[in-house]
């Protein structure tokens, strides 16, 4: 890819931002679009906005991004909660440590790899953007030490800003757990695999058991019954049934009387509805115990068991209960607003089942999505493009369409494709089983990010065409070494990929093109009254992998190819105003997982500063 071609995917790219961000601007003043852009402050403070003719509405401001910028840490503590907090300090983390990344690698690398080889160079708009990576600098060059110096800086730098950032988050995850307000989840064990016997209802062994081994500490207790879709079907199925099963066709005809009324098409008489008579009352006693029997039969093998004390509570969860650990499994109880009422009536010893299967299709899923990536890869690359397809040849020739093609149109593909990852990995998610819907969504978080990693860094290196994938997946040994390789040929793709999937993402989220189309067809269409009570909650597990992949990108590229760097600094500048707004004013926090999206933040930090660092020695023995 040329330089030409990369300012035509910036330039549109850009384009894409200004737009949005005066759109968002305008649209966030009109009164018909408060539900979408304070959906929070309004489901909050319920306030009422005026709808006369304001000039001052129609003209793009910038005081949204003051509001942002001036917000405390302590504000978005309060308002979004700790997650929240998490996912600001993972923003700040990665402005610092690109910001340093930045100044080295564009002032210190860049220039040693444009120099590389003693090549003639032409106009900066006419290079290759090969020529700004590492691949243009010789082998066993003198000025490798740089290189190594600068990853090394860069590496340190990010362990130390790393121990920082943990000690931040620790501290702020004890406030959290000491001087939360009480809330009944404090005092309650969600406990699992109850044993069911003939003689004793699960309610009663619950009880005996708990009275047994803490009643000290035991308080009560509520048995979980049977939910969900289908429950619900089958238990209506069987009130029905329960119901008219005591009509006999005898009875219904000597005991009822008949409705007749006159058609109003043709004015003959009509028998279709009849009324009967409730014999269920004469039938009270017997059909009280079937529905005491039956009660007993929609009983789970969960119950939520509540404690005295915080600490009672703390130490039964934490104990093992029995010497079968598949049986009297105590967990901390989610909070109420977070509990996932459709996964607790799922027998315990079918879990391991459920993660087994959804781990082998999320892997399946991870291998088919190779298709696509392959195919986004020979849209990068134009001479394979025209071999593989001739009759493009003809289009290809055009300047801009060789720039669209190769500049533009590839992320765009890609990013297509993994709009439909995110809903995949959360079904995968809510199969396993999980109680919470924190639980839920940061399994999910783990799932996109691992898909995200191997997909789009990993496959995307390696196969530049279905024949060359096979080639390195046929010799195992060989990847570091492909990889080395092939990292710095493909930091444009990458670049076009910051600016697509992260430039235009960001003015997408904050303008709401989606929640905005809705809400005019909603308003106009449907005619449907203004539901105040639903606002969405932020989707962490699909924001989270983004910014790490990101990180992964700038840890990687950041010696061999230092031209992604100012690049990612600008997205996570304005990832940093963009999610402040939108935490304080659109999203809503219903439940909180305490700060634990930061050990896998962390994680993929350390990672990320590891790998790169074997990549130059694998090109230069």
């Amino acid at each position: 890819m040329k330089i030409s071609a990369l300012l035509t995917s910036a330039g549109i790219n850009i384009g894409l931002c200004v737009l949005f961000l005066s759109l968002y601007s305008v649209l966030r003043k009109q009164p018909a679009n408060v539900r979408v852009y304070f959906g929070r402050r309004i489901a909050e403070e319920n306030e009422r906005l005026r709808g006369a003719f304001i000039l001052e509405r129609f003209v793009p401001s910038t005081g949204w991004i003051v509001k942002a910028l001036q917000c405390t840490e302590e504000e978005i503590l309060a308002a979004a909660g700790l997650d929240a907090v998490v996912f600001n300090r993972i923003l700040v983390f990665s402005i610092r440590i690109f910001s340093l990344a930045a100044l080295l690698c564009v002032f210190g690398i860049l220039p040693l790899n444009y120099f590389g080889k003693d090549i003639k160079h032409v106009r900066i708009p006419s290079e290759s953007l090969d020529i700004f990576t590492i691949g243009n600098v010789e082998v066993k060059s003198r000025w490798l030490w740089v290189h190594c110096v600068a990853l090394y800086i860069v590496s340190g730098v990010a362990c130390i800003l790393l121990y920082i950032e943990y000690k931040h988050i620790a501290r702020l995850r004890l406030l959290h757990l000491t001087r939360a307000t009480p809330n009944p989840s404090h005092f309650t064990v969600l406990v699992r695999g109850i044993p069911k016997t003939a003689k004793e209802s699960c309610s009663d062994v619950v009880d005996n058991f708990f009275t047994k081994y803490h009643s000290s500490s035991y308080l009560f207790h509520q048995v979980v019954y049977k939910v969900g879709k289908v429950q619900k079907i089958m238990t209506g199925a069987k009130k029905a049934y329960t119901k008219f099963k005591h009509f006999t066709d005898e009875t219904v005809d000597q005991g009822c009387r008949t409705i007749t009324y006159r058609c109003c098409l043709c004015g003959t008489s009509s028998n279709s509805f009849k009324l009967l008579n409730t014999e269920c009352e004469q039938n009270k006693g017997k059909t009280g115990n079937e529905s005491r029997s039956k009660l007993d039969d929609e009983e789970c093998t969960a119950a939520f068991v509540f404690f005295k004390t915080r600490y009672a509570a703390l130490v039964a969860s934490e104990i093992l209960q029995t010497s079968n650990p598949m049986k009297w499994v105590a967990n901390l109880a989610p909070e109420p607003e977070d509990v996932y009422w459709s996964n607790l009536w799922l027998p315990y010893k079918q879990l391991w089942i459920r993660r087994i299967a959804t781990l082998i299709g999320s892997i399946v899923f991870m291998f088919l999505f190779l298709i696509p990536v392959t195919f986004i890869q020979g849209l990068s690359q134009l001479e394979q493009l025209q071999q593989r397809l001739p009759f493009l040849r003809g289009i290809l020739k055009k300047k801009y369409m060789t720039q669209l093609v190769t500049g533009y149109l590839p992320s765009v593909v890609l990013q297509i494709f993994l709009y439909t990852v995110a809903p995949i990995m959360m079904l995968f998610s809510t199969l396993e089983g999980p109680t919470s819907h924190s639980e839920r969504k940061r399994s999910a978080c783990c799932k996109v990010l691992y898909f995200t990693v191997w997909n789009l860094f990993f496959v995307n290196v390696l196969s530049g065409t279905v024949l060359s994938q096979l080639n390195v997946l046929s010799s195992p040994k060989d990847i570091p070494i492909q990889l080395a390789r092939a990292v710095p040929g493909q930091a444009t793709f990458f670049i076009t990929y910051v600016l697509t999937s992260g430039w235009a993402s960001l003015s997408s989220e904050l303008m709401q093109l989606f929640g905005l189309i809705w809400n005019f067809i909603r308003k106009y269409v449907l005619r449907m009254r203004e539901d105040t009570e639903f606002v969405p909650s932020f989707p962490y597990h699909t924001e989270v992998p983004k910014v790490l992949l990101f990180g992964l990108l700038g840890f990687t590229c950041s010696v061999l190819a230092p031209l992604i760097l100012p690049f990612l600094l600008v997205y996570f500048f304005l990832g940093y105003v963009v999610y402040r707004n939108q935490l304080l004013n659109v999203y809503r926090t219903r439940y909180d997982t305490g700060g634990l999206y930061w050990p896998i933040a962390h994680n993929s930090h350390i990672l990320s500063c590891a790998h790169p660092g074997h990549l130059p020695w694998c090109i230069w023995p």
